[in-house]
C-alpha cells in the first residue's frame, strides 16, 4: 500500500501545476535584417527563471569567430555550447580544407549536430550569421532541427513587437545609422513590452571584411525619453 501511494503521488504532481513550475519560462528579443550597408544584429541582455530576472548583462551574441556570429534564445546553456562547439569546428574544417566553411555549411553544421538530441530537453532559437564568398548569409536554426535561410528575422518573447517596428520602417537600402537605429529601436519597444527582454540593446554590424560592435545601449531613462518623450 505505501508503494502504491508513493506512486499515485508522483503521478499526481506530474500532472498538475505543482510540477509545471520546474518549467521555467523562457524570456528574450534578438533580431537581425540583411541592408544594403550589411547585415545587422541586436539583442537585449536579460536572462531570466521564469518570473524571476537571473541577469541583465548577458551577452546574446555569441563571437564564433572572426566573421560569423550567433545568437542566444532559448537556453542559455545550450545555446553556448553548441555555438562554441561550431566554433570549434569551422576551425578545425579551415585547417583541414585550408579555407573557411561557408555560412550555409556552418548553420548545416550546427542543424546537424542538435538534430539527434530534438525532444530531449533542449531549448535553442538562434541565428547563425555572417559574410562569405556568396555575400551576406543570414539563418535560424532551432533545436528541434529546424534550418531557414532569412533576410529579417526576430527571435524571443518580445519578437512580435520587435516585427511591428521593423515591418513599418524596413526597406532595403538604410544606410549603416539608419539601420542601427532601426534595430535599437526595435528591441528598445519589444523590452518595453515584454517583461522578460531588457537590460542593454547590443548592436553587430557584419559585412565583407568581419563583424564589429557598433553599441551597447541602457535601456532606460535616456532612452525611454528619446523613443517616446518627442
Amino acid at each position: 500500500h505505501t508503494l502504491f501511494f508513493k506512486i499515485r503521488t508522483v503521478y499526481y504532481l506530474m500532472n498538475t501545476c505543482e510540477y509545471n513550475i520546474l518549467k521555467f519560462w523562457h524570456g528574450t528579443t534578438t533580431l537581425a535584417f540583411i541592408c544594403r550597408a550589411g547585415i545587422i544584429v541586436s539583442v537585449d541582455s536579460r536572462a531570466s527563471m521564469g518570473k524571476y530576472v537571473s541577469s541583465s548583462s548577458v551577452k546574446k551574441v555569441i563571437e564564433i569567430n572572426s566573421y560569423l556570429i550567433g545568437t542566444m534564445a532559448g537556453g542559455a546553456a545550450d545555446c553556448f555550447f553548441w555555438e562554441r562547439n561550431l566554433g570549434s569546428f569551422c576551425n578545425l574544417y579551415e585547417v583541414k580544407n585550408n579555407h573557411k566553411v561557408s555560412i550555409s555549411g556552418a548553420s548545416k553544421i550546427i542543424t546537424n549536430m542538435v538534430y539527434k538530441y530534438r525532444n530531449s530537453g533542449l531549448s535553442m532559437g538562434t541565428m547563425i550569421i555572417g559574410w562569405d564568398q556568396n555575400g551576406p548569409g543570414l539563418y535560424y536554426v532551432d533545436s528541434q532541427g529546424n534550418r531557414l535561410r532569412v533576410k529579417s528575422i526576430s527571435v524571443g518573447s518580445g519578437s512580435t513587437f520587435a516585427y511591428g517596428i521593423l515591418d513599418s520602417a524596413y526597406k532595403w537600402d538604410l544606410n549603416i545609422e539608419e539601420a542601427c537605429e532601426l534595430a535599437r529601436r526595435a528591441i528598445f519597444h519589444a523590452a518595453f513590452k515584454d517583461p522578460f527582454s531588457g537590460g542593454t540593446i547590443n548592436t553587430y554590424l557584419v559585412r565583407e571584411e568581419g563583424w564589429i560592435k557598433i553599441s551597447s545601449d541602457d535601456i532606460g531613462k535616456e532612452a525611454y525619453s528619446k523613443y517616446f518623450e518627442k
